[in-house]
């Protein structure tokens, strides 16, 4: 477990791509003020020593040893002592559609990236409940078992895409079956599994799955992410739309958002459905319901001690500007044997 105790001064990586651009106007100067001045071959013989190989060497250092400070000022710090405590919450389960339908642009940034800022705000708002991640579109595959680590669920959550399943359609059941494996029969908590998806389910099971998982005490949430007049599923290169997903009679494929399929789900295990157009509405209303739930103790382990890293980084800083500073611009004995980039040529 680490932690970054000041984030802000990430910025000073800033300062590499200038080191980098001015590297290169320097480097493009020099080429014509050196071909007015003389032909090639006479310049080779008038400064046989010269290298751009080393030139190239010095500034990939001296951005080393920025990128080195940044991180010394950042100081990371690495937890030391882990100690168990008792906390008293709700273990929940936050399964996520993956499926290629979620590209939908029909809710800002796209149904995707929508779903991932209200798991991210619910989190924010959580105390001391333990939480876990699924994620699901054909298959369900488990992406964070259940943890009190909020910081990993983020990181893990942003990761998050449409091509980390190859298997592709919505099997909503699969996510269900799933999340029954990831609550303990020991700790009688209170058990909670948040669908967030835009109902498009190609299973059909996942009503009779949902009534199963509620026998076993677990609780389902649905939230509907889309819109009902649904939107065409788009096809990027590079992050630019060049197309839009067809069917096999060539007609664009539109995706809507099917809110009766997740009302019915969430109605089979005592839950509700939120349509989850408003943040802030959702996580009202997801605070609302923990609100009311019970909470059971449990144990939890939490790093209780964390240690200072900033002086490996600082020192790495030190040494890559020493080096930078002793390092010449012109061919040396062992850089000719090499002939880098041609030079002896």
């Amino acid at each position: 477990m680490y932690q970054l105790d000041e984030k802000i001064w990430f910025w000073v990586l800033g300062i590499i791509p200038v080191i980098i651009l001015f590297f290169l106007i320097l480097q493009v100067w020099k080429y014509k003020a050196q071909k007015n001045f003389a032909d090639k071959s006479l310049l080779k013989k008038l400064s046989p020593n010269k290298s751009l190989f080393k030139s190239v060497l010095k500034i990939a250092v001296l951005c080393l040893a920025f990128a080195c400070l940044s991180l010394a000022l950042v100081n990371p710090k690495i937890g030391t002592k882990l100690e168990t405590v008792k906390r008293e919450g709700v273990d929940i389960v936050f399964a996520v559609d993956v499926s290629k339908s979620m590209l939908a642009e029909d809710i800002a940034p796209n149904r995707l990236e929508k779903s991932k800022q209200l798991v991210t705000q619910i989190v924010n708002n959580l105390a001391s409940d333990r939480i876990g991640i699924i994620a699901y579109a054909g298959k369900a595959f488990p992406q964070l078992p259940i943890t009190t680590d909020y910081a990993s669920a983020k990181m893990f959550l942003q990761n998050m895409n449409t091509d980390m399943l190859s298997s592709q359609g919505t099997a909503i059941n699969e996510a269900i079956n799933l999340a029954r494996t990831y609550f303990d029969d020991e700790e009688q908590t209170n058990r909670v599994l948040i669908i967030i998806s835009d109902g498009e389910d190609h299973s059909e099971e996942a009503t009779a799955v949902a009534e199963e998982a509620h026998k076993e005490g677990i609780r389902i949430f649905t939230v509907g992410v889309g819109d009902i007049k649904g939107g065409p599923i788009p096809e990027k290169r590079n992050g630019v739309v060049i197309s839009y997903k067809k069917n096999n009679q060539g007609e664009t494929v539109i995706t809507r958002l099917n809110e009766e399929t997740l009302q019915n789900i969430a109605n089979e295990a005592n839950g509700d459905y939120i349509n989850g157009k408003n943040t802030k509405d959702v996580v009202e209303a997801i605070r609302e319901i923990l609100n009311n739930m019970d909470k059971t103790e449990f144990e939890a382990k939490q790093f209780a001690d964390f240690k200072d890293q900033f002086q490996w980084f600082l020192g790495l800083a030190i040494f890559f500007l020493v080096l930078d500073i002793f390092l010449l611009d012109r061919k040396t004995a062992w850089l000719k044997k090499l002939n880098l980039f041609n030079e002896n040529l």
